[in-house]
C-alpha cells in the first residue's frame, strides 16, 4: 500500500471539510423529507466531484481510482446518498472511457464532467438480480437500422435525475452461451421526466434508507435507439455488453467498499465521542473494558477494510487484475460497516434508537452495503471462483 501523496491528502481534506460542514448537517433534513439534495450536488458540481476519473481534455480532473476511491470515503462518511449519487455516474463514466467510440467520449463526457448531465446504469430487473445472465430486457433490430427496446428495469439509482442510462439488453436470445447475446445500450432520456418517447419511470421505490438519492423501475415500451447509441458502436459493441458490464462492476465494487469505510469511520467517530460523554455507574462508559473492547474491535476492521480497498483500487490502477482483491474489499468492507454501525448503535443505547441521533440515520443506511454491487453471498462466490482459477492444479 503506497503512502497518499500530496495531492491525495489535499483533495481528501477538501472533501472531508466539504462532508463536514454541507453534507452532515443537511443530512438528517433529506434524510427525512426523503427529498433531492439538489444544494449539496451543486457544490459537488463546482468542486467537480463528476469529472474525478474523466480524463482532463473533456473537462475532468483526470485522477486514479485509488483517489477517487478516498474521496468516496470521505462523501460515504457524511451520508451514503450523496456517494450513491457520484458512483452511477462514475460507472458510466468508466463504460465510457473504456469501450465507447470517440464520438460517444466527444459527446459525453465533457458535459458528464461538469454534472451537466448525470448517469445511471441499468443491470437488474423485477426477477432478477445477482443472476444477470437471466435478465428478459430486449433490444430488436429494426428494418431501418434502429433497435427496439422492450422490458423492465429495477433499483435504478439516479433512474429519475439522470439524463442517460447505461441499459443492459438482450439482442440476441439464443445465444449460447448467453452472456454473448447481451449488449449494452446508451440510452438518453429526459432528467426529472417521468415519461419519454417509450420510456418511463414509475414513482421512485420508498426504502428502509439510503433515502434522498432516488431508486426507481424503469419501463421500455417501443423505445427506439439508433445503432450508434450501442456502447462501442455497432460493429465493437454488438454482443460485448455483459462483459462490458463486469468490468464495470469490478471498480463499482471498488466504490461499494470505499463506501463501506466512510459509514464504518463515522460510526466509529460517533462511539468515541459518545461513549466519552455518557456516564454509567460514576465513570464514562468509555472507561468500562466492555466498551473498549468494542472499539478496539471497531477500529481494527475499519484499518483493514481501507487498506483492503486501496490495495484493490491499486492494483486495477497499475493496470493487474484486481477482480479478487476487489470481491474481497467488497466483501469486507460492507460487512464492517454494517459491523461498526451496529457496534456504535449499541454503544449509544436507547438513544441509538432515537432519530435525534445519527447514528440511526446509519443503522438504516448500512445494510444497503450488503447488497449493492453484490451480495455478500455473491462475493463469496465470486471469490471462490478466482481463488481456484488463480491456484489451479
Amino acid at each position: 500500500m503506497a503512502v497518499a501523496t500530496d495531492e491525495q491528502k489535499a483533495i481528501c481534506e477538501m472533501v472531508r471539510q466539504f462532508a463536514d460542514e454541507q453534507i452532515i448537517p443537511s443530512a438528517e433534513h433529506y434524510d427525512h423529507e426523503d427529498s433531492f439534495p439538489e444544494p449539496i450536488v451543486e457544490q459537488m458540481k463546482e468542486l467537480g466531484l463528476f469529472g474525478v476519473t474523466i480524463p482532463e481534455e473533456y473537462g475532468g480532473m483526470g485522477l486514479d481510482l485509488t483517489t477517487y476511491a478516498m474521496i468516496v470515503e470521505e462523501l460515504s462518511r457524511g451520508w451514503i446518498s450523496i456517494s450513491g449519487i457520484v458512483n452511477t455516474h462514475f460507472i458510466g463514466s468508466y463504460l465510457l472511457m473504456k469501450f465507447g467510440t470517440e464520438e460517444q467520449k466527444d459527446h459525453y463526457l465533457p458535459k458528464m464532467a461538469s454534472g451537466q448531465l448525470r448517469a445511471a446504469f441499468s443491470l437488474s430487473e423485477p426477477e432478477c438480480g445477482s443472476d444477470v445472465q437471466a435478465i428478459k430486457t430486449t433490444a430488436r433490430r429494426l428494418d431501418d437500422g434502429d433497435y427496439e427496446i422492450n422490458g423492465q428495469k429495477m433499483w435504478v439509482t439516479n433512474g429519475l435525475l439522470s439524463g442517460v442510462v447505461f441499459v443492459l439488453t438482450k439482442t440476441d436470445p439464443s445465444a449460447d452461451p448467453k452472456y454473448k447475446g447481451m449488449t449494452c445500450f446508451i440510452c438518453d432520456k429526459e432528467p426529472g421526466a417521468a415519461e419519454n418517447d417509450g420510456l418511463t419511470v414509475p414513482p421512485k421505490i420508498k426504502k428502509l434508507g439510503y433515502k434522498g438519492v432516488e431508486s426507481t423501475e424503469l419501463v421500455f415500451d417501443g423505445y427506439r435507439r439508433p445503432a450508434e447509441s450501442i456502447l462501442g458502436g455497432e460493429q465493437h459493441g454488438l454482443g460485448q455488453g455483459f462483459v462490458q458490464m463486469m468490468d464495470a462492476l469490478e471498480v463499482g465494487r471498488v466504490n461499494v467498499a470505499a463506501r463501506g469505510v466512510g459509514i464504518a469511520q463515522r460510526a466509529l467517530e460517533l462511539a468515541l465521542k459518545y461513549s466519552q460523554e455518557r456516564k454509567a455507574f460514576g465513570k464514562q462508559i468509555a472507561q468500562h473494558q466492555a466498551i473498549q473492547f468494542k472499539l478496539a474491535d471497531m477500529a481494527t476492521q475499519v484499518d483493514a477494510a481501507r487498506l483492503m480497498t486501496l490495495r484493490a483500487a491499486e492494483l486495477k490502477d497499475a493496470g493487474e487484475r484486481s477482480d479478487l482483491e476487489a470481491g474481497m474489499a467488497k466483501l469486507f468492507a460492507s460487512e464492517a460497516g454494517r459491523f461498526c454501525v451496529e457496534e456504535s448503535f449499541r454503544i449509544h443505547g436507547g438513544y441509538g434508537y432515537s432519530k435525534e441521533y445519527e447514528i440511526e440515520r446509519l443503522y438504516r443506511d448500512a445494510p444497503l452495503l450488503l447488497i449493492g454491487e453484490g451480495t455478500s453471498e455473491i462475493q463469496r462466490m465470486v471469490i471462490g471462483r478466482k481463488l481456484l482459477q488463480r491456484h489451479k492444479l
